[in-house]
């Protein structure tokens, strides 16, 4: 452990994105004593610069830009990382399945993980919010579901590797069941690439999410990044801080998740590294 922690901090990009990573949820912790106003409170200065009196300006209804993205940051992230883990799951179990198995029930799992990873994910989204409505819950859910197959193949690849070398094999003797081989075993030994995967699964969550509030399919109900920049699309000319504050915040969110992604992929694989220097 020590040594991968030595490795990822040597990564100067990926100790910098676990950095922002991690200020981000500070941030989202302390919101209620950093940006203590109702962000869709309708009021104020509109269209207010940047000042002292509004860090980061207001909207063209006076709604304060800086109070905007810290609660904005709270939704997004929730966004990311709940999509995250119920892609993660599917993946895990349907990689661990395919693998553990193989014959016609891995045939069977990498024909539907290639059917899911075909489709057009945005679009299908985009589809399936429309027809269903708008909600934190369903967006999570639907990112979620579209979002697995690339874990899955990494974790059935893991198992397809794994269960024959000789401890699993010296397990397996032992006459212990399927199981216990497959979670106590192989799993732990093959979660590595799942949590590089899961770390880009975040970043591409929240990249989706606020694709979709951009399209107005975000939540009505609460105040996201994508959500900020859907109602800042006819104000670009007469305030410039509506729509670059939330795309910069949606830029480094999604760049810092992803070089913590590869930070962890160089640390556990310190060859791939040495590979492409």
């Amino acid at each position: 452990m020590r040594s991968f922690a030595r490795r990822f901090l040597r990564n100067l990009p990926a100790a910098a994105g676990a950095a922002w990573v991690l200020g981000m949820i500070l941030v989202c912790a302390l919101v209620p004593w950093l940006a203590a106003s109702d962000p869709l409170r309708v009021g104020g200065d509109a269209f207010a610069p940047p000042g002292a009196a509004y860090w980061f300006g207001t909207d063209n209804q006076g709604r304060d830009i800086w109070s905007g993205i810290l609660h904005g940051a709270q939704v997004s992230l929730a966004v990311g990382f709940l999509a995250a883990i119920t892609s993660s799951s599917i993946g895990v179990a349907v990689g661990a399945a395919a693998g553990f198995h193989g014959g016609w029930v891995d045939s069977f799992l990498m024909r539907v993980t290639e059917l899911f990873q075909i489709m057009p994910r945005f679009f299908l989204a985009l589809i399936i919010i429309s027809l269903f409505g708008a909600g934190i819950g369903k967006v999570i859910f639907v990112i979620g579901v579209l979002s697995w197959p690339p874990t899955a193949r990494l974790i059935r690849a893991e198992f397809l590797t794994l269960k024959h070398r000789d401890f699993i094999e010296a397990a397996r003797a032992t006459g212990i069941g399927d199981l216990t081989l497959c979670f106590r075993q192989i799993l732990p030994n093959a979660m590595a690439p799942a949590v590089v995967a899961g770390s880009l699964d975040i970043a591409q969550a929240i990249l989706l999410e606020a694709s979709l509030s951009f399209f107005g399919l975000g939540d009505p109900n609460l105040i996201s990044w994508g959500t900020m920049l859907y109602n800042a699309q006819g104000y670009l000319r007469q305030g410039w801080w509506l729509s670059i504050f939330p795309g910069a915040a949606i830029f480094l969110a999604v760049l810092a998740f992803n070089l913590v992604g590869d930070g962890i992929n160089e640390a556990l694989n310190p060859r791939l590294r040495e590979s492409q220097g």
